[in-house]
């Protein structure tokens, strides 16, 4: 799944969606482009919940697809 977190500036951006989408799912896999404002997590989490804890942990995100598989 991927998603457009607008938000995401800075490496402390990027540890804290680390952390959120670790909580919710410990063994989810998160890639971050953070000059793109990007993030893609392989999870078993619903995008819904995903948007969800993205938008909790202060980084509201737009899902941009899902079942991307690279």
């Amino acid at each position: 799944m991927k998603f457009h977190v607008p938000e995401m500036s800075c490496g402390h951006c990027v540890a804290a969606i680390e952390k959120a989408v670790k909580a919710a799912d410990p063994s989810a896999t998160i890639r971050t482009d953070l000059a793109a404002h990007a993030t893609e997590i392989d999870s078993t989490v619903s995008t819904a919940a995903l948007l969800q804890v993205l938008a909790e942990a202060g980084y509201p995100a737009i899902a941009l697809g899902e079942g991307s598989e690279d």
